[in-house]
C-alpha cells in the first residue's frame, strides 16, 4: 500500500493503515509459530485419510485403517472377558455354598456381583442397597422373607418374585383383610396393636388383648404365634421393628386392610448363572448375609404375608 513505511524505531515496515496516527507494524510471525501450524495442517489431513473423519449423507468417512470406537470397544471387551474366563470357569465350578472356602474366590465373586449390582439393580434398590420404604426392600438388613444364606439368595435372584409363567418363583399372597370383609375396622385396629407390641413399639393394652386373640385366628399358620414369621411361607417377622410398608399405626392398619404384593424380576432369564452367583454373594456381603445350614427349600405357597 501506498502508505507504507519503516519505521524507523524498529526497522519493520507498517502494514501502511493509520489511525488517529497509530500504526500497526507488519511483524512476521515467529518462525517456530508458522512450522507449528503447518505440521498441524499435515497432521489433519493425515486424521482424515486414516480415520473416520468427514460426514456425509449416508454415513461419514471409514478411513484407511478402517478404525471405530465401537471396534476398539468390542476388542477391549473381549480382551476383558479372555482375562475372566479362568475366574468364570472357577465360579461355575464351584457350587455356591462353599464359594467361603476360597475367600480369594469369594473376593472376585463380591466384586463381579458389585458391578453387576450397580447395572441391573440399583434402579430399585439404590446404588447403596438401601431400598426405599413402601416399594424395594432394604439389602443390608438381616430381615429374609425366604432366607439370607447365599444358595437362598441366588434362588431368588434366579427365579423372582411373584413373576407370571414362572413355576419357580416365589409366591405368597396375604388376604386383604379389610377390603375382604374378613375383619371390621375396629378388629384391624386391634391387629395393628398386638402386631406393634411384638416389636416393643406399644406397650399391652385391652386393643393388644383382644389383638393378640385375632392374631391367633387368622395370622398365625404364616406368621407363627410369636410373630417372627415362617420363611416356608415368604411371611415376615413381625417383632424385629425391620418394616418395608412401614411400621406407623396407620401404614399396619393399611398393610393389613390392603395386603401388598411386590414384585422382582426373574434374573435367570436375563443374566448367565455366574453373574446372578456373583451378585447373590454381593448381596450377601452387604451386612446381613446368614450362614449356609441346609438347602433351601424354595416355596410357591399360597396365604402368607407379602
Amino acid at each position: 500500500m501506498a502508505n507504507k513505511r519503516i519505521d524507523e524505531a524498529t526497522g519493520t515496515e507498517t502494514v501502511g493503515h493509520e489511525w488517529d496516527g497509530i500504526e500497526e507494524l507488519n511483524t512476521p510471525l515467529p518462525r517456530w509459530w508458522l512450522w507449528t501450524f503447518y505440521l498441524t495442517v499435515i497432521f489433519s489431513i493425515g486424521y482424515m485419510v486414516v480415520y473416520p473423519a468427514i460426514p456425509l449423507l449416508g454415513k461419514g468417512t471409514e478411513g484407511l485403517w478402517g478404525w471405530t470406537s465401537r471396534g476398539q470397544l468390542a476388542a477391549e471387551t473381549a480382551k476383558a472377558e479372555s482375562q475372566r474366563a479362568d475366574l468364570k470357569a472357577k465360579l461355575a465350578a464351584t457350587p455356591i455354598e462353599k464359594l467361603g472356602d476360597d475367600p480369594q474366590l469369594m473376593q472376585a465373586a463380591v466384586a463381579g456381583g458389585k458391578a453387576a449390582f450397580r447395572v441391573n439393580c440399583v434402579q430399585c434398590h439404590g446404588a447403596g442397597a438401601a431400598g426405599v420404604q413402601g416399594l424395594y426392600p432394604n439389602l443390608n438388613d438381616d430381615d429374609w422373607l425366604w432366607g439370607g444364606n447365599l444358595q437362598e439368595i441366588e434362588y431368588t435372584i434366579a427365579n423372582g418374585i411373584r413373576q407370571p409363567d414362572h413355576a419357580a418363583t416365589r409366591t405368597s399372597v396375604m388376604p386383604s383383610f379389610g377390603r375382604d370383609g374378613i375383619l371390621t375396622a375396629a378388629q384391624v385396629q386391634d391387629v395393628v396393636s398386638h402386631v406393634r407390641s411384638l416389636s416393643g413399639q406399644e406397650k399391652a393394652s385391652a386393643s393388644a388383648t383382644r389383638g393378640a386373640a385375632i392374631f391367633a385366628a387368622n395370622c398365625v399358620a404364616c406368621h407363627g404365634p410369636d410373630g417372627k414369621g415362617l420363611r416356608e411361607f415368604g411371611a415376615p417377622n413381625l417383632a424385629d421393628a425391620i418394616w418395608l410398608y412401614g411400621g406407623s399405626r396407620d401404614k399396619i392398619a393399611a398393610s393389613v386392610a390392603n395386603a401388598h404384593a411386590g414384585v422382582m424380576p426373574a434374573w435367570g432369564g436375563k443374566l448367565d448363572a455366574v453373574t446372578i452367583k456373583m451378585l447373590a454373594a454381593y448381596v450377601h456381603s452387604l451386612g446381613g448375609g446368614e450362614e449356609f445350614t441346609v438347602a433351601a427349600a424354595p416355596q410357591a405357597t399360597a396365604n402368607a404375608q407379602p
